[in-house]
């Protein structure tokens, strides 16, 4: 992909981002609605354990399980 085309796609991506973002209404967040039950506000401690620490910690879990309950060895050089 030589770069005029490169830059058409980027410029086409990024004109199709920019017209969803101006033609969506807003989330009029104010605004409350039936039913709505909003809980306690998270302090900061718990929205970074919940949101870096967590998903962090449970890759390196699926990781090294991965690692460890893979059954392909690798077979040493023989030559």
């Amino acid at each position: 992909m030589d770069k005029k085309n490169a830059l058409r796609a980027g410029a086409l991506a990024a004109g199709t981002t920019l017209m969803m973002l101006l033609m969506s209404s807003p989330a009029l967040a104010l605004t409350r609605d039936d039913g709505d039950d909003p809980g306690s506000h998270l302090s900061v401690i718990e929205t970074l354990g919940l949101y870096v620490v967590l998903p962090i910690a449970l890759f390196l879990v699926i990781a090294g399980l991965v690692m460890v309950l893979d059954k392909s060895h690798k077979q040493p050089n023989q030559g």
